[in-house]
């Protein structure tokens, strides 16, 4: 079949053309006309098999009666909403909508974070009916009242799994309540988890769901390969693949930024060109590094699963995980970069003993048996069986042990001399029972007690003379300086004295 067959436009016709496609890709000539129907669609399919074009295509055809010239931006109102997790995806999208856009007058744009939004702000205020955002950004753009939403006829989402994985659910439900009820929902995911099901049930209105294959799996043409090395040895091997193998350009994922920063440091000291791409990396010094991949500047491109949508890469031969990812479905996306459009890939994981239980998670989700080599010097370090014979001593030896250990028993080291343990719950309690024999030397335990007073009497007297000092009560008979005789008493005296 081809494009023509299709029911496309002939300014589409003529895009496509300039692109050099001729035959449309499987997932493309199956959502095609159900898009053009206008009904719902729920498509799964593998990233590389032209699936941006299969919603792009039909898109751009229904959209293209509000197609005008016009200045003002009330004739140009958001028409299409697409929604995507990451900013390399939104900018990869955007690129299709252009360039299959490029004969037409409609307007479009893509929002994302990580720049300045003043710029994105004239943009939007000046009208386009296709805008490409992620859902923080777009949020942004609402609560500042630079656009309006509702009237939203073709709502996509692209790589929901991922955004759900982003923790964007309640953005992407809060936007949704801000677009009309009538509209057509198009949703694309590269793999189908009990969450994306859920999602699908509550946006889609009776979807048609196309799958080009079969749910989370990989391209038939990609290579796949474990080596098994310890995780203080993974550098060292890296740089042995890039090496050997002459890899000219190779993208390698790490599970976090600071991995990503020290791994494309090592790589470069190893004078193996390389930069790193994630999260913590502003907007400009990641398309200025995906730029560099591209352009064969840097041969290695050192990315976290955050980075790993979006990544267009032509012609690239070669994947390398690092380490494996936590979720097994990342790595359907990871390797989904390489083996596209028909060309061959290498898919490629250093995997160390603490990853193998992932190792496994990975082989069960996609169904397959990951075939693993050794290389060497990079050996795993594993405890055979004939040396854990040895080290096993024998029922002889052990009671031979025991006997010895019984003969040469010895007391507890904290257990001081004179003590004796006393078990108590079955557990180790000491007494000291020395200090009950132990004799005091002080006289006055060893000498009888005399008393000075004769009898009781004495005791009396001597007492009855100590009570007879003056208390408190006594000091205020003592004669009082004249300073501190009140005035009426002082007039007292004067009028006796007379």
């Amino acid at each position: 079949m081809s494009f023509e067959q299709l029911g496309l436009s002939t300014d589409l016709l003529r895009a496509i053309s300039d692109q050099g496609y001729v035959n449309p890709t499987p997932i493309q000539e199956q959502a095609i006309p159900v898009i053009l129907e206008g009904k719902d669609v729920m498509g799964g399919a593998q990233t590389g098999t032209g699936k941006t074009a299969s919603f792009t295509l039909p898109m751009l055809q229904r959209l293209q009666v509000h197609a005008n010239t016009s200045m003002s931006p009330a004739r140009h109102p958001v028409r299409a909403l697409i929604l995507v997790p990451t900013r390399e995806l939104a900018m990869q999208v955007h690129d299709s909508v252009k360039t299959y856009n490029k004969y037409s007058a409609l307007r479009s744009t893509v929002v994302y974070g990580g720049v300045s939004i003043d710029t994105q702000i004239d943009i939007v205020r000046s009208g386009v009916e296709i805008l490409v955002a992620t859902p923080g950004r777009l949020l942004d753009h609402i609560q500042q009242k630079t656009l309006t939403l509702a009237k939203v006829e073709v709502l996509i989402l692209d790589e929901a799994d991922r955004m759900l994985d982003m923790g964007f659910l309640p953005d992407i439900k809060q936007i949704i309540q801000l677009l009309p009820e009538h509209r057509q929902n198009l949703m694309f995911s590269a793999t189908f988890s009990p969450d994306i099901k859920k999602l699908a049930s509550k946006l889609l209105h009776n979807p048609v769901l196309i799958e080009v294959a079969k749910q989370n799996s990989v391209s038939e043409l990609i290579t796949h390969v474990v080596y098994p090395v310890e995780s203080a040895k993974k550098q060292e091997l890296l740089v042995r693949l890039i090496q050997q193998e002459n890899l000219q350009q190779v993208l390698v994922f790490t599970r976090t930024k600071h991995g990503a920063d020290r791994l494309a440091q090592r790589l470069n000291r190893h004078e193996i060109t390389s930069e790193a791409i994630h999260g913590d990396r502003n907007q400009l010094q990641r398309t200025q590094a995906l730029d560099n991949f591209k352009q064969g500047q840097i041969r290695v491109l050192v990315a976290t699963d955050v980075a790993a949508r979006g990544l267009d890469i032509e012609e690239l031969s070669h994947v390398i995980n690092f380490e494996l990812p936590n979720n097994p479905e990342d790595y359907v996306h990871r390797i989904g970069r390489t083996g596209r459009a028909g060309a061959k890939g290498f898919a490629i994981s250093l995997v160390s003993k603490e990853e193998n239980s992932l190792l496994v998670d990975i082989e069960k989700l996609l169904g397959i048996k990951i075939k693993s080599e050794q290389i060497s010097g990079f050996e795993l370090k594993e405890t055979s069986v004939n040396d854990s014979k040895k080290s096993a001593p024998s029922e002889e030896q052990r009671t031979k042990r025991g006997g010895l250990s019984k003969q040469n028993k010895k007391t507890n080291s904290f257990v001081k001399h004179g003590e004796k343990v006393i078990h108590f719950n079955k557990e180790g309690m000491t007494r000291n029972t020395k200090r009950a024999n132990n004799k005091a030397d002080d006289p006055l335990f060893t000498q009888p007690y005399i008393s000075k007073y004769a009898d009781v009497n004495a005791l009396i007297d001597e007492s009855s003379e100590l009570n007879k000092k003056p208390n408190h009560r006594q000091l205020s008979k003592r004669p009082v300086p004249a300073l501190f005789i009140s005035p009426a008493t002082n007039k007292q005296k004067k009028s006796e004295a007379s």
